[in-house]
């Protein structure tokens, strides 16, 4: 059995969560969320907990099972705390301002970027004096997060020389040496 399967997802107050076929909706203090599910996987909602179950031991439904208990853990999770996501840009004239759901980059190119970040996301931006410039991401949906922050750091990867470019806050990214290393 699956171990992340079998792990009951909790359901905090003021979370509501139905199913109406092969959708499953979780309604919370911070928003409204949906997910299509496999009509095969079997959900049981009590009081406190949400148990998910797979029909066969089917290597499809073996699969399956782990990934949406993970999913709807994910829903929970972002309709009672949310998601934060935070981004850096390293590198001398990068610059990154808000206003309201539109980002305009300055990332080294001959002109600047305007990004129109989803409206079900909240984006804003830090520049201080001696630090590099900061993106923050917020919202409740984990994968629409991600799939943005990784389309912003996709307009200007981090390069492995100077390690200029767009990065996550905790990314680690590795350096070489450079052609001086060889000599």
């Amino acid at each position: 059995m699956s171990r992340i399967g079998k792990k009951p997802v909790s359901i905090p107050k003021g979370v509501t969560i139905t199913v109406d076929g092969a959708v499953v909706t979780v309604k919370g203090p911070k928003g409204t969320l949906t997910q299509e599910i496999d009509r095969d996987i079997i959900i049981e909602i009590t009081a406190e907990e949400l148990i998910v179950k797979r029909p066969t031991e089917q290597i499809r439904h073996r699969a399956m099972h782990g990934l949406y208990r993970s999913l709807i853990s994910n829903l929970v999770k972002g309709v009672t705390e949310g998601y934060k996501k935070d981004l850096e840009l390293v590198g001398v004239g990068f610059k990154a301002t808000n206003a309201g759901n539109i980002l305009d980059l300055a990332l080294g190119y001959s002109h600047n970027i305007i990004f129109e970040v989803p409206k079900e996301l909240k984006v804003s931006t830090t520049t201080e004096k001696g630090q590099n410039p900061k993106i923050f991401l917020e919202g409740s949906d984990k994968q629409l997060i991600g799939q943005v922050a990784a389309k912003i750091r996709g307009l200007r990867k981090p390069e492995p020389y100077k390690g200029k470019g767009v990065r996550y806050s905790d990314e680690v990214v590795r350096r070489k040496a450079g052609k001086a290393a060889g000599k």
